[in-house]
C-alpha cells in the first residue's frame, strides 16, 4: 500500500477527523492515552484508552513502584506505541505524575519508557497543579477560584485568577493514600483531612468557585446528577451549591456502600471503591475553602497541556464555536454558511435578554447540521447533540436553548421535558424564534448562497418583511409562506413580502461585500 493510501486510510479511521496529537498520562492509578483531533481549542477525543496499573499502590509502604504494576503499565504502553505508529500520530507528549516522581525506582521506570521510544517528562506537583489549572482555564474562560485535582497519589491545589494560575501545591492526599486518614468514624476522617488541608493548602478568598478535577470527583458529579434526577448526562460543567453538596456528601453518599455504588449505572468498580473516601475529602474542602459553589471539570492536566501549547490567538478563540464548527462542518454545515444565515436572520431573531450571538451562531450550525440526519431519527438525535454532547463553555440553560432552536428548525414546537426543565419559558421562546428563522433561511433557497444575496429579512414596525429581488420572486413558494407565518406568529407580527428591483438589493453594502468575495 502506498504512503498516500495509508494516510488516506488513517484519515478515514475517525470519520474524517485526522488524529493529530496524543497525550500519555502515567498516573498513580491509571496509565492513559488520549488521541485528539479537530480544533485544539476544543479538541475531539478520538481514542481514550487506559490501563489500571495502580503504579502508586505500594508507594506509602515500600517507596517503590510494584513489579506487577510496572508489568501491567508496560504492557499497556507497548500497545500504545503500536497504535500511535499505525495511526501515524507523530505529536506525542508523555507525562508522569506522583507515583513515578515519588518512587525510588522511578528513574529506572523512565529509562525503560525511553527504550520503548517514549520521551517521558516527570512533572513536579506544582507543575501538575498548574497544568490542571490551565485545563480549567481552557474550559471555563476567565475562571477565578481554586482548582482541586484529585489523582491516585496526590491532590493538587492551585488558585486561579482570571484564568491565570497562582499559588500551587501538591499534597499526598490522592485516592490511594486517603485510607491512611480513616479514623473510627467519618467525622474523624474529615477532621484529619481538614487539618492536612489547613497545613498545606494555598490561601484563597472565601466565596469563590471550587473547580473539581479528576475521575473520582467526576464520578461524584455523576452520583449527584443521578440523585437529583438531572436531565443532563455529562458531568462536565455540572454545578452544585455548598449546602446541597453537604447534604449529598454527609447523608446520601455517607449511607452508600461500595457494593451499592457498583450497582449504579456509570460508576465503575474502581471509582466505587474510591468514592466514599473522596467524598469525605470533598467535605473537608468545603469546610476549609468555603466556596460559593462546586464546579466539576472534565478538563484537567491533559487538556492543560494542549491549552498551554496554543498560540495566544488560538487561546482567545471561543471553545464553543471551535468545537461546534468542526462537528458541523463534518455534517454539511460549514461555519461560513452558518454565519451567513445568522447574519440574514439577525434583524428578525437576534439574541436578546437570555441568549448571546455566540450561542445563536452555535444553534444555527447545529440546526443546519441536523438536516443531514434521516428524518425519522432527526429531532431526537439532534436534541441529544445539544443536551448531551460535550460542548465547552455552555451552561445547562444554554444547552436547552440550543435544543429548542434545533427543535423549532424542524417545526417541533412542543419541547421535551428535559429541555423545559433547564431554562425559563422566555429563554426557550427566544431560542424557538432563532430556530424558526433558520428554518425560513435554509428553506427559502435550499441553502444556496445566492438566495441569501437576493433577499432580506427584516422587521418594519409591526411587520415581518421578506424583501425579494424581482429576479427571484418565485422563491416565495408555499413552504416559504408557511415559514413566514410561523415566525411572524412567534414574533407577534404581521408579515408581508416586498418584491424589489435587483439593483436595490445589490446596492446593499453587505451584499456587495459578499459578492466581492
Amino acid at each position: 500500500m502506498s504512503a498516500k493510501r495509508r494516510q488516506g486510510s488513517r484519515d478515514g479511521t475517525f470519520s474524517g477527523t485526522k488524529p493529530q496529537r496524543a497525550i500519555i498520562d502515567i498516573g498513580s492509578n491509571t496509565v492513559r492515552m488520549v488521541i485528539y483531533g479537530g480544533s485544539m481549542r476544543a479538541p475531539t477525543v478520538l481514542l481514550n484508552e487506559k490501563v489500571t496499573a495502580k503504579l502508586g499502590r505500594d508507594i506509602a509502604e515500600t517507596g517503590k513502584l510494584a513489579d506487577e504494576a510496572i508489568e501491567l503499565a508496560l504492557r499497556g504502553l507497548k500497545r500504545f506505541a503500536l497504535l500511535l505508529d499505525d495511526l501515524g500520530v507523530e505529536e506525542v507528549e508523555t507525562v508522569a505524575t506522583a507515583a513515578v516522581r515519588d518512587a525510588s525506582n522511578g528513574d529506572q521506570f523512565v529509562a525503560t519508557l525511553r527504550e520503548l521510544g517514549f520521551d517521558p517528562r516527570v512533572i513536579s506537583g506544582e507543575e501538575e497543579a498548574c497544568l490542571s489549572a490551565s485545563g480549567v482555564a481552557g474550559a471555563f474562560p476567565g475562571a477565578t477560584g481554586m482548582v482541586a485535582d484529585l489523582g491516585g497519589g496526590s491532590l493538587e491545589l492551585v488558585t486561579v485568577n482570571a484564568s491565570e494560575p497562582g499559588e500551587a501545591i501538591s499534597l499526598p492526599l490522592g485516592t490511594l493514600r486517603l485510607p491512611e486518614y480513616r479514623g473510627k468514624s467519618r467525622g474523624d476522617m474529615r477532621k484529619a483531612l481538614e487539618k492536612a488541608l489547613k497545613k498545606g493548602a494555598p490561601k484563597i478568598e472565601k466565596g469563590q468557585p471550587l473547580y473539581l478535577v479528576g475521575g473520582t470527583l467526576r464520578t461524584m458529579a455523576v452520583y449527584a446528577m443521578q440523585e437529583q434526577g438531572h436531565p443532563l448526562s455529562d458531568p462536565h460543567g455540572f454545578e452544585i451549591e455548598p449546602d446541597e453538596a453537604r447534604k449529598l456528601l454527609g447523608k446520601a453518599l455517607a449511607n452508600e456502600t461500595i457494593d451499592s455504588l457498583k450497582s449504579r449505572d456509570r460508576i465503575s468498580s474502581m471509582r466505587a471503591e474510591k468514592l466514599p473516601d473522596a467524598s469525605v475529602l470533598a467535605e473537608a474542602m468545603l469546610s476549609r475553602f468555603e466556596p460559593s459553589r462546586l464546579v466539576f471539570s472534565s478538563w484537567g492536566l491533559r487538556e492543560g497541556l494542549l491549552y498551554d501549547g496554543l498560540e495566544p490567538h488560538a487561546k482567545a478563540q471561543d471553545p464553543l464555536q471551535a468545537g461546534i464548527s468542526v462537528f458541523a462542518t463534518q455534517r454539511g454545515a460549514p461555519p461560513m454558511l452558518a454565519a451567513r444565515m445568522a447574519a440574514w436572520t439577525l434583524d428578525a431573531a437576534p439574541a436578546r435578554k437570555h441568549g448571546s450571538e455566540r450561542l445563536r451562531l452555535a444553534a444555527t450550525m447545529l440546526a443546519l447540521a441536523s438536516m443531514q440526519i434521516e428524518p425519522n431519527i432527526r429531532l431526537p438525535q439532534a436534541i441529544d447533540w445539544a443536551l448531551h454532547k460535550r460542548w465547552i463553555a455552555v451552561s445547562s440553560a444554554d444547552r436547552a436553548m440550543l435544543a429548542a432552536a434545533i427543535a423549532a428548525n424542524g417545526n417541533q414546537l412542543n419541547l421535551p421535558g428535559a429541555v423545559t426543565e433547564l431554562a425559563s419559558e422566555d429563554a426557550l421562546e427566544e431560542a424557538v424564534r432563532w430556530g424558526l428563522a433558520v428554518r425560513l433561511a435554509r428553506r427559502l433557497g435550499a441553502r444556496s448562497p445566492r438566495s441569501l444575496q437576493v433577499s432580506r429579512l427584516l422587521v418594519d414596525k409591526d411587520d415581518l418583511v421578506l424583501r425579494l429581488a424581482v429576479s427571484h420572486s418565485d422563491l416565495f413558494g408555499i413552504p416559504t409562506e408557511k415559514d413566514m407565518k410561523l415566525l411572524s406568529s412567534k414574533l407577534k407580527l404581521d408579515y408581508r413580502v416586498d418584491v424589489v428591483p435587483d439593483e436595490e438589493l445589490r446596492s446593499d453594502p453587505e451584499d456587495a461585500e459578499v459578492e466581492a468575495k
